[in-house]
């Protein structure tokens, strides 16, 4: 791992301890990084590249851009071909559905049968309504079109074990049942095979249709996994994790917080689950600070490290208590990179490092939105500003995760100590016979240059830099013109060593070559 993380405290404020203004560098000492083959972390799951998707009435999410029946550039299912062409460009390997807080309200039936009877019903996460036009069979079709496994998240706020069963039942149950013969009759007679399955959805949250207590919320879901399994044995549960962090809402109670949630899930549920999820948004952080600037944002990637560590070490803690050979990942199933300027793509970068450092522990990851990396006009499509960082980290950071070495330049804010400028990850890529460098410089003014150490492995001295940034930190992509791109360039590789300079509020990914 690099640089420790230092643990935000409870009142997410630090004291500062040094007179480095953020974003200014008082030191241009080049940064070392060092890379040995040797030194693995475990093999990354692709389905860290997973994404999300949410019936939603504030922004179009699924209505509009993904599935619009009305568009003459739809398919005969009604999605759009430029969508589905982008998402498979990125090898999106799963995709959750369908909430969020869509789904603590929602009745799965409205959303089978034929289109012409099914009910518009309101909304009550978001008072809106909801035509049921995209339920089950739309959902798993478009998974299937665009190459990506199937998340069915269940209703554990208004719903019932039964529905969650039935659920299951009509997706995944060979015909001679109830639900599996009416989805037989709805044209599919093979099982959709869902495999994997989440008990809810933020269930700590007070902003939750049928929100619960860490006991209720355990009762209800260890029963409903009981009869899930019964009706299919082979999928896989994700419990659902804490939502509730200081300064999400103004009722957090820091003696029966975030932490104690998980512990008491994992305490009490451990053989029954495969998964527990996190669901972050790093940017809620900020509410502490009176005007956060572009420094403060850029180190919520510490954040983010944070929960995926505490929660590492419950599991751990969970597993012992258990004596049990049976392993839960983290699945973290809804975190965002809000904005389309320099800041998202960044702090979105700075999530996929953090993944691929604990590529032992997070073997799932689901970003929020699956439309927030396509740009969807009524005329055509464009590339967001967080596709092209997603694009690097899901074609080619897949393979092995390395134990990097990085020492460079850091600072400080009101949320955490020594930030380091440089947030640094590698993956060995065997199958393309390179190792991919991940490198995001926070600084919003400075160059960072570093030396890039290569301490074991054969390399052909070729290597490809290829860098997302703009001219300043407020560059955007829209559908006129895109600010935010790639830019490529060969980097000299001289015996095993890399000088390279990072440009200022930049993600850089460098391929080195293996013979």
């Amino acid at each position: 791992m690099n640089t420790p993380v230092k643990l935000l405290k409870p009142t997410l404020s630090l004291f500062l301890l040094s007179s480095l203004t953020a974003g200014t560098l008082l030191v241009a000492e080049p940064a070392k990084i060092k890379i040995d083959l040797d030194r693995t972390v475990d093999e990354i799951d692709p389905k860290i590249y997973g994404s999300f998707l949410e019936p939603l009435g504030r922004f179009p999410v699924v209505y509009g851009t993904l599935y619009d029946p009305d568009s003459p550039n739809s398919d005969e299912n009604g999605f759009r071909k430029e969508y589905i062409e982008q998402v498979r460009d990125l090898q999106v390997p799963v995709i959750r559905w369908p909430g969020g807080n869509f789904v603590s309200g929602y009745n799965w039936e409205d959303g089978i049968g034929p289109k012409d009877q099914r009910p518009t019903k309101l909304d009550r996460s978001r008072t809106r309504p909801e035509s049921n036009q995209m339920g089950t069979d739309e959902y798993v079709a478009f998974s299937k079109l665009v190459g990506a496994e199937d998340f069915i998240c269940i209703n554990a706020g208004s719903g019932t074990i039964d529905d969650a069963s039935n659920w299951v039942e009509y997706c995944n149950a060979p015909v001679g049942t109830y639900y599996a013969d009416l989805r037989a009759e709805y044209g599919h007679p093979e099982p959709f095979d869902v495999k994997y399955w989440g008990l809810g959805n933020e269930a700590d949250g007070p902003w939750q249709i049928g929100y619960k207590t860490k006991e209720e919320y355990v009762r209800f879901a260890t029963e409903a996994a009981k009869v899930m399994k019964m009706v299919d044995e082979d999928i896989k549960l994700i419990a659902s994790g804490s939502s509730l962090y200081p300064l999400v809402t103004t009722t957090y109670d820091p003696d029966d917080g975030w932490i104690d949630w998980n512990d008491y899930i994992l305490d009490q549920m451990y053989e029954d689950i495969d998964y527990i999820s996190l669901h972050r948004y790093a940017t809620q952080a900020l509410r502490a600070l009176e005007e956060p600037t572009f420094a403060d944002t850029m180190s919520l990637g510490l954040d983010i490290e944070e929960k995926i560590v505490i929660t590492k070490g419950l599991i751990e803690k969970a597993k012992s208590k258990a004596e049990s050979d049976h392993e839960v990942y983290i699945s973290f199933d809804e975190y965002g990179a809000r904005g389309n300027t320099l800041a998202g793509p960044l702090l979105l970068s700075q999530h996929l490092n953090a993944f691929i450092r604990n590529a032992d522990i997070v073997k799932m990851a689901n970003l929020t939105f699956l439309t927030s990396l396509t740009g969807i006009t009524e005329d055509g499509s464009y590339k967001t500003s967080l596709y092209y960082p997603f694009s690097l980290y899901s074609n080619n950071c897949r393979g092995v995760s390395l134990d990097v070495y990085t020492k460079g330049e850091t600072y400080s804010n009101e949320l955490f100590e020594e930030i380091p400028y440089l947030d640094v990850t590698a993956v060995l890529n065997e199958e393309k016979g390179a190792v991919f460098l991940n490198v995001v410089n926070r600084s919003d003014t400075d160059a960072m240059e570093a030396d890039i150490e290569l301490q074991s492995g054969d390399y052909t001295g070729k290597a490809i830099a290829r860098t997302v940034t703009g001219d300043s930190i407020d560059a955007t992509n829209t559908a006129e013109e895109e600010a935010v791109t790639i830019r490529e360039e060969n980097v000299s590789v001289k015996k095993n060593a890399i000088r390279y300079s990072f440009p200022a509020h930049s993600l850089t990914q460098i391929e080195i070559a293996l013979k």
